[in-house]
């Protein structure tokens, strides 16, 4: 650290007397310097120490000035108890008194509010205030002090207190000096470094210490003796030093904890202010005897170097160790001034005040960064330079080197010519290192610590500036006091070759043969006796390691990353490829790397090639190179041809070509063109008679041309190359159908795979004829039934499949699912038994009756179950499940009925309005009721059945029946829009007498018993059994007695029978027995009359009417139904007891009608309400012909 006086003045009255210089401060930009001195206030220009203007207006000494941090104005204050306010502009603008004198003056940094001090009390005054506000305080104010926020003002008074207050001027803290009024508070000072977690402040006694604490009040740290009576204190480059002065007549730098580092300028008289300029290297001190100096302090750099271990001095008592690689820091606090620093290995010298301190390394890992003490050398030892070993300490003073061990005892002593500019430790064993010396002389010395004698390597006409040696120790390179590198060969002694503009060199420690210096703001990089690479670098080189050079500018050190490449090319020009990789290993760019290693490729020099792309993890080259180095080993090919598949990678094609060309390798050149579609370099290597290779050419071209979009071109080239599936491809896909048809005829019928390629092509296009014209070509009727098929021409689809039967399914399959979509689904049934899949007919009519349940379309729903039901009787046939069939048949009858007519109670009770009679839907929901005493199937509401009955009933009179309905209809769950009505029927019923209509009353024609209108034994007789048969229009009870056949007795025979029999009135009695005995009495002497009172009344099982031959011939054929059956059903006979009652029977479906429900039911849809069948009769009052026996 250097004082550097940049000017001083002296100020003296007009009878020149010396003037004391009581205080001074700074503008907050550092142009202007304010001074107190005598009567005036002095304002000089720190620039030339020009004094700019003497300000008057006290009328006694000023002892205090102080400038607003925000510059716009100042204030001073004196011995006249007037504190005047100037702007800075330098006029006066606001006066304003104390009782006593002012003896200092502080602007609050944020507020801008000024705190003026005097003996007896503080003023606070703001531009925003009219007066001041004053508050009293019990000794002298010498001195105070603003918190960097401006909340707090510390108070330095004369009897040893310290008041801190707050901004409105009441006392927070009080701090007391040990020895009271003789530790008078002369200089107080807050910290202004903003890194600190709190506020310190540095308070000065004439109790001759210096002391620290904290807002709080506390002591921070240790109090130090002075030695001296302080003044002044001013902390200086943003809080990091502080300057002291005061009866020592010189002002002393310590650092911010207190530690003295050394005297910044020595006077004649006491100093009594400092200040130092803001952001700068600038201070200035004022004496009694009136002097201003004004002086500029200098930080000399101390550090040490050590390949990538940088140690250098901070705070001027902190060592800092920084690995220039990792960028890792590790601080070192000594708490006294370093003088010198040195480095080694694992070895790190200290030299302060009063001793060395030697550390080392914790562990012996060279990445490890943290240290410890290993000796301390308890003596003040002065050097120009130091330098450490492993074991020993080197000390330079002018020209006398000393080796010192580490418990301070010399060992060795040197002393040379001339002086010493420059010294280096360039490695060796431990205790016989050796040192490089360069001399004023211009001689550059080896020293080995263990050897007394040094080796003179060699001598230069100039003073050596800096050197340093090869990683081989054979090469010297030197800068010299002319700024001349010079780089020798100590193994001849010889000047291998030397640069201008140089101040600082360092070779490679890398690499042997690679160097960089700096100069003139530049860098450069040399590699052998290339030319030197240059750039733009601000400072000095100290370092190089592979591809980081170290440069130290100004006070910091830094690591620059250059890549190598301009050497590196420079080796490729010399065609020296190792060299050139292991400059790249230091440090190049990716794309110095494919260049190094196509390089390496030209030259076949695979190995440097190889490694070169594995570092980019370019694999298509590491494929080549692996390629080329099969192609060496294994086919000794010639290496015109291995450069040829080389220069073809690179995409320099003629060049290849002609390589090819010339090592016979034609065939490789025709490839090549075909391949990137140069078909017309490539006709040059076709041979003459070579149709195969054109043919080849001609196919690429094709393949080419459709890559392009020119189709018509590809397939017409395909065709004369013979690749006609391609062709056909490609016509096919953009449908020209006259072109496609052309090349289909042409194709001989042997071509299969090509002539369906065409029919496909035409078929997708809608040219249905042409493409069967394609397959009946070959023979495939196969898909000739497809056409037809997805064309949906059934009729000749049908004669295909007539005259070739195997295809019978691919027809009738497809055709029965059409019919399905058309929604003709009987048709649909036997198309699918054409083609023989009963089970998909099945599958198909199952799927639509859930369906039609699910969408609550029942009367679809009767119809499809009907259907399903002569599919379970179809497969009846089959004996080994007959008996379960019929079962299936007789449950789906039973289905049909119920949701043929359940339909009418869905509507009746979903829609407002309905057709029926009340008597019809009476009947109806009662047959519902009885039937869902056993059945319940999906979908049929047992509610809505009940609800419709119960209001059906009230209305007809059946008021027993709508009662005990409507007890049922309670246990349901009710929907929630029937609720209301359905209680409000409840209750109305109960007004109701509990009896039933007579005439809703059902008779049993069998034995004339009278049913009530609920049985729980269902849609029978309670006393016969007998099941009741119902019209299905309006389901009332039909007249229709069921009767069986006598064993023995086929269907077919009993029909014959009915057919041929007489009138009852011709027959004569005879001796016949039993039942067969007939007599000419007339309801009485009937056959049949007796069979059907024949059964045991209120008997547990029903007993059928069974009749024989003679029953059957005397039946009239009139009164007699049948249902006609397929067989293993068997018929079902019925005899009408009332002739007279008209009865119709849809001979599809077997079901039974009144004659004039029919035919409305006939006029109105036109087909039978419940197969929906087309039905046709004839029938007259008194003869009816029975539809069962018109066959």
């Amino acid at each position: 650290m250097r004082a550097v006086p940049t000017w001083v003045d002296k100020v003296h009255d007009r009878d020149r007397n010396e003037q004391c210089i009581y205080d001074l401060c700074f503008r907050p930009d550092g142009s202007q310097l304010v001074v107190a001195a005598g009567q005036r206030v002095l304002v000089y220009d720190t620039a030339d120490g020009t004094l700019i203007q003497p300000l008057k207006g006290h009328k006694d000494n000023v002892y205090c000035v102080a400038y607003a941090k925000d510059g716009k104005r100042f204030a001073s204050g004196g011995a006249d108890k007037c504190v005047i306010i100037w702007t800075s502009k330098l006029e006066g603008i606001l006066k304003y008194s104390h009782n006593d004198a002012v003896q200092c003056l502080c602007y609050n940094p944020i507020t801008h509010q000024l705190a003026s001090c005097a003996h007896s009390d503080f003023g606070l005054w703001s531009g925003e205030q009219k007066s001041v506000q004053k508050h009293k305080v019990p000794a002298r104010v010498n001195c105070c002090s603003w918190t960097n926020d401006g909340q707090y003002i510390a108070l330095g008074l004369g009897n040893g207190v310290v008041s801190i207050r707050g901004k409105a001027g009441e006392e927070k803290i009080r701090i007391e000096r040990p020895n009271g009024p003789q530790s008078a508070i002369w200089a107080l000072e807050w910290n202004p470094s903003s890194e600190e977690s709190y506020d310190i402040l540095c308070v000065t006694d004439w109790g001759q210490s210096v002391s620290f604490y904290s807002l709080s009040g506390k002591q921070v740290s240790k109090e130090r003796a002075l030695g001296f009576d302080p003044c002044c204190v001013s902390y200086f480059s943003k809080g990091e030093y502080l300057m002291i002065g005061g009866s020592n007549k010189g002002c002393i730098l310590y650092t911010r904890d207190g530690v003295k580092l050394g005297s910044v300028g020595e006077q004649s008289s006491w100093i009594w202010c400092c200040a130092a300029k803001p952001d700068s290297s600038f201070i200035v001190l004022g004496c009694q005897d009136g002097t201003i100096a004004y002086y500029q302090l200098i930080f000399s750099t101390v550090h040490g170097l050590y390949r990538e271990r940088y140690a250098y001095r901070d705070n001027m008592t902190d060592v800092i160790i920084q690995h220039l690689l990792t960028d890792q820091k590790v601080r070192i606090k000594c708490r006294d001034l370093v003088k010198k620093i040195a480095i080694y290995k694992h070895r790190l010298a200290v030299q302060l005040a009063e001793r060395i301190v030697i550390y080392e390394l914790y562990s012996g890992d060279m990445s490890d960064m943290h240290y410890r003490v290993k000796e301390k050398i308890n003596q003040k030892i002065e050097c120009n330079l130091l330098v450490i070993c492993t074991n020993h300490l080197i000390l330079c003073q002018e020209k006398r080197l000393q080796c010192l061990n580490f418990r301070g005892a010399k060992e060795r002593e040197w002393i040379m010519e001339s002086l010493i500019r420059y010294i280096k430790v360039v490695g060796g064993p431990p205790e016989r290192e050796g040192l490089l010396l360069g001399l004023k002389n211009g001689q550059i010395l080896k020293i080995f610590i263990d050897n007394p004698f040094p080796v003179n390597l060699l001598t230069i006409n100039s003073a050596i500036r800096c050197l340093d040696l090869s990683s081989s120790r054979k090469k010297l390179a030197i800068v010299d006091e002319h700024s001349t590198c010079l780089v020798y060969d100590l193994t001849t002694k010889e000047l291998m070759y030397q640069e201008p503009n140089a101040n600082s060199v360092a070779w490679n420690t890398h690499f042997e043969d690679m160097l960089c210096f700096s100069g003139s703001n530049t860098l450069s990089i040399k590699a052998g006796e290339f030319p030197a690479h240059q750039q733009k670098m601000m400072g000095f080189v100290v370092g190089f390691s592979g591809s980081k050079i170290f440069c130290l500018h100004v006070y910091s050190m830094t690591t620059i990353e250059v890549p190598l490449s301009s050497p590196m090319f420079q080796y490729l020009e010399k065609k020296d490829l190792d060299l050139a990789y292991e400059t790249a290993c230091l440090g190049v760019t990716e794309n110095d790397w494919e260049a190094l290693g196509k390089s390496a490729l030209l030259t076949l020099n695979t190995d440097i090639a190889k490694k070169s792309f594995t570092r980019l993890k370019d694999l298509k080259y590491l494929e080549l190179i692996y390629d080329i180095e099969n192609k060496k080993t294994n086919q000794n090919e010639q290496e015109s041809a291995l450069l040829a598949d080389l220069l073809a990678f690179q995409g320099k094609f003629s060049e290849a070509a002609k390589l090819y060309k010339k090592a016979g390798q034609e065939q490789k050149a025709l490839t090549m063109y075909t391949d990137l579609r140069m078909f017309d370099h490539a006709n040059e290597f076709l041979g003459s008679e070579d149709s195969a290779e054109r043919r080849l050419l001609i196919k690429k071209k094709a393949d080419w041309a459709a890559k392009i979009n020119e189709p018509r071109a590809a397939a017409e080239m395909y065709l004369s190359a013979g690749e006609t599936d391609k062709a056909i491809h490609i016509i096919g896909e953009h449908g020209w159908v006259d072109m496609l048809n052309d090349v289909g005829r042409k194709l001989d019928k042997a071509d299969t795979e090509s002539v369906q390629l065409v029919a496909h092509y035409l078929k997708k296009h809608g040219q249905l004829q042409y493409a069967k014209d394609m397959y009946k070509k070959i023979g495939d009727f196969q898909a000739m039934v497809q056409i037809f098929v997805e064309a949906k021409e059934w009729k000749e689809a049908f004669v295909l499949a007539e005259k070739n039967p195997e295809y019978k399914e691919q027809v009738y399959v497809p055709y029965a699912k059409w019919l399905a979509e058309q929604d003709r689904f009987v048709e649909a049934q036997k198309a699918f038994h054409m083609a023989g899949r009963p089970d998909e007919a099945f599958r198909v009519l199952n799927e639509l009756t859930l369906n039609a349940v699910n969408e609550s379309r029942f009367d679809d729903a009767a119809y499809y179950y009907w259907i399903l039901s002569l599919q379970f009787a179809d497969l009846a046939k089959d004996a080994n499940q007959k008996d379960a069939m019929i079962e299936k048949f007789q449950e789906f009858q039973t289905k049909a009925n119920m949701y043929y007519a359940y339909h009418t109670i869905q509507r009746y009770t979903d829609e407002p309005f309905t057709s029926y009679m009340p008597e019809a839907l009476f009947n109806i929901s009662r047959y519902l009721m009885h039937e869902l005493l056993f059945n319940h199937p999906q979908g049929v509401s047992k509610f809505s059945v009940l609800y419709a009955l119960a209001k059906q009933s009230r209305n007809l009179g059946a008021f027993k029946l709508a009662r005990s309905v409507m007890e049922k209809i309670q246990k349901l769950v009710i929907p929630k829009r029937f609720r209301e009505n359905v209680d409000l029927a409840a209750m109305m019923i109960r007004s109701k007498p509990f009896y039933d209509n007579e005439e809703l009353l059902s008779m049993c024609y069998r034995c004339s018993t009278t049913n009530p209108l609920f049985n729980p034994k269902g849609n029978r007789c309670n006393n016969c059994g007998l099941k009741f048969v119902y019209s299905f229009v309006s389901f009332e009870i039909l007249p229709l007695v069921e009767f069986q056949l006598d064993e023995g007795i086929s269907d077919q025979e009993a029909m014959a029978l009915i057919e041929s029999s007489v009138s009852p009135n011709d027959l004569n009695a005879g001796p016949e027995d039993g039942p067969d005995v007939m007599t000419m009495e007339a309801n009485e002497d009937d056959p049949f009359s007796g069979k059907m009172l024949a059964f045991q009344q209120d008997g547990e099982m029903f007993s059928s009417v069974i009749v024989n031959r003679k029953a059957l011939s005397s039946m009239e054929p009139g009164d007699v139904i049948v249902f006609k059956w397929d067989k293993p059903i068997r018929y079902q006979f019925f005899r009408n007891i009332m002739p007279e009652m008209s009865i119709t029977k849809c001979e599809t479906c077997n079901r039974v009608f009144h004659t004039d429900d029919y035919e409305l039911q006939l006029l109105q849809k036109g087909h039978c309400p419940f197969c929906r069948a087309n039905a046709h009769f004839n029938q007259t009052d008194d003869d009816a012909t029975i539809n069962g026996l018109d066959d």
